[in-house]
């Protein structure tokens, strides 16, 4: 009895320690390898990644083919400015010979209208008769303009850039209506022409240069049409003073020109107060000259008595602009050429090599400005911007890694994030502009983020004393799907502003959308692919020579030590 409840007792004691003898052991158990049990998604990955960092120079080689290829067709890739901004209101300008009469104008403004509202998607048409392109100078002094102005509305739903090259085709048919331009803005109230600044020592140089360059561009498939700022000559009466005769009869060339201003037309001289208001008192004269005799007969007071004004100036009708543009001192004229479509990069080298084609007069110069101006000049400054960002994320990046190396390696993952958002511009055929190159200062901490948080579980790895490619090949499994799921979240919110569908801001969010969406396909590719090839060529092979050499030392035989030698002498 006492062995049986010894026994018992044994056994009730032992329980317990049966019981808890297994989860000692479970708490020292290394966590399961992942590579052993793989997801679906991972067991399609892996044989690929396996493959590439079997072969790293070879799939180094193919990256960069591609992206030399990719290159390669960066040529037929459209750029513009800001792009089209989908307003739907332009600007249609007539320019009627001078002189025409308000009469005439209002005659020869009625087939431009009929022929701007038979066009389908037009909604209204507003005429401006005898409004003046060259200032309002000439209309201060009675003196109308000769050019009709018709503000355009379209239907917001129309393809704005073919209804606008329908309406030039209508306009073009018409005859005997003057000369017929169409303006419309791009994005943000820009301009969409480019420009041609010409210069030169006096008017005819300055004539003869801009006619040459208007023939020249008006023969090139890429522009639709070629205007010019030359003012028309019109006639008007020059009064040039004999300075020595008018000395002697006691004027200047400002107080005679005073006298002659006087008696064309009433002078101020002075004010009154009537019922509480002030009026202004003119004097007139009382036969005022009306024609060019008359005022060469004009009588001008002197010491001696009145003279005649053609005894103190000639007096004659001459041709000249109504005005006159100068820079620093120079006559200048600008050249304006709307481009056919959406490629302002083809338009702008046709255009400068046209102009480099032309023989311009001695002392004659030309530039190109206007939209291919703020073109270049945008494109320079976010070039900047992004090597600017660059240099701050390998600083960021080194501090982070206490590497000099690996942050190089992660960078190169930015050019060859290029290659997507290349091959996406060139399939869709959407113009590379400013929002574009804004997507690709988005698209470099993008790039790098995914790649920083690859690289730092691999290095993590190393630390825990994998080798490099054990290393690459547990980090890559574990993060290949936060990255997919990075960039697929990123596409998608990117999607509807890719597609267009946001309305009349789609200029700006569908070049910027399409960039980052090709350069996070190229660049999670890279990063899961490519990254780790390049990582295991550089810190792969630092090992590998490591390796060596501990196994060269280690075959060398140990020298003998001296004491041992010395007994056996």
């Amino acid at each position: 009895t006492g062995l049986g409840r010894a026994s018992a007792g044994t056994t009730a004691t032992a329980a317990p320690a049966a019981v808890a003898a297994p989860d000692t052991p479970r708490a020292n158990v290394p966590p399961q390898d992942e590579l052993e049990h793989p997801s679906r998604l991972q067991k399609g990955f892996l044989p690929i990644l396996s493959w590439t960092l079997r072969h790293s120079a070879v799939t180094i080689v193919v990256a960069v083919l591609i992206l030399g290829g990719t290159v390669a067709l960066a040529p037929f890739m459209k750029t513009n400015f800001l792009g089209d901004s989908g307003q739907n209101t332009f600007r249609v300008t007539q320019e009627l010979p001078v002189g025409s009469s308000l009469e005439y104008m209002a005659a020869a403004s009625e087939p431009v209208e009929e022929a701007i509202r038979g066009v389908e998607g037009v909604e209204t048409v507003q005429a401006s008769i005898g409004t003046s392109t060259g200032g309002g100078a000439l209309a201060a002094f009675g003196g109308g303009g000769t050019t009709v102005a018709y503000n355009v509305t379209t239907d917001e739903d129309a393809d704005q850039l073919a209804l606008q090259e329908e309406v030039r085709a209508e306009l073009g048919d018409l005859e005997d209506v003057g000369e017929i331009t169409l303006a419309a803005q791009s994005g943000f109230g820009a301009s969409s022409d480019i420009e041609v600044d010409i210069t030169a020592a006096n008017e005819a140089d300055l004539q003869a240069a801009t006619d040459a360059v208007v023939d020249e561009l008006s023969g090139l498939d890429s522009l639709t049409q070629v205007t010019s700022n030359l003012e028309a000559s019109q006639p008007y009466i020059a009064i040039e003073v004999d300075r020595a005769a008018a000395a002697e009869a006691g004027y200047s060339e400002v107080a005679l020109g005073t006298v002659v201003s006087a008696a064309m037309q009433p002078q101020s001289a002075g004010s009154i107060v009537i019922d509480e208001q002030t009026l202004t008192i003119y004097l007139a004269s009382d036969e005022p000259p009306t024609t060019l005799d008359g005022l060469r007969a004009l009588e001008v007071p002197t010491p001696t008595g009145p003279v005649r004004l053609d005894e103190l100036a000639t007096v004659e009708q001459v041709e000249g602009p109504s005005s006159v543009t100068t820079v620093q001192g120079l006559r200048s004229a600008t050249v304006a050429a709307t481009p056919a479509g959406d490629d302002l990069g083809t338009a702008s080298a046709d255009v400068q090599g046209a102009v480099a084609a032309v023989d311009l007069p001695e002392g004659t110069s030309a530039s190109l400005g206007g939209v291919t101006a703020d073109q270049q000049e945008s494109f320079s400054q976010l070039g900047l911007a992004l090597l600017a960002a660059i240099l701050i994320v390998y600083v960021v990046m080194v501090a982070t890694f206490r590497s000099l190396l690996q942050p190089l390696l992660l960078l190169v993952s930015v050019p060859f994030a290029a290659t997507g958002a290349i091959l996406l511009q060139v399939v869709t055929g959407i113009p590379l502009g400013v929002a574009s190159l804004v997507g690709v200062l988005m698209l470099v901490g993008i790039v790098v983020t995914n790649a920083i948080v690859l690289i730092d579980l691999v290095n993590q790895y190393r630390d825990r004393g994998m080798t490099v490619r054990d290393a690459l090949l547990h980090g890559a499994s574990r993060r290949l799907r936060p990255i997919l799921m990075t960039a697929l979240a990123t596409i998608f919110a990117l999607l509807p502003l890719a597609l267009g569908i946001t309305g009349s801001g789609g200029f700006i969010s569908q070049p910027l959308a399409l960039v980052v969406i090709g350069g996070l396909l190229s660049s999670t590719v890279l990063t899961l692919l490519v990254l780790p090839s390049l990582y295991d060529l550089v810190e792969g092979g630092r090992e590998r020579r490591r390796e060596r050499r501990a196994a060269k030392q280690a075959a060398e035989p140990a020298p003998a030590p001296a004491m041992a030698m010395a007994g056996q002498a």
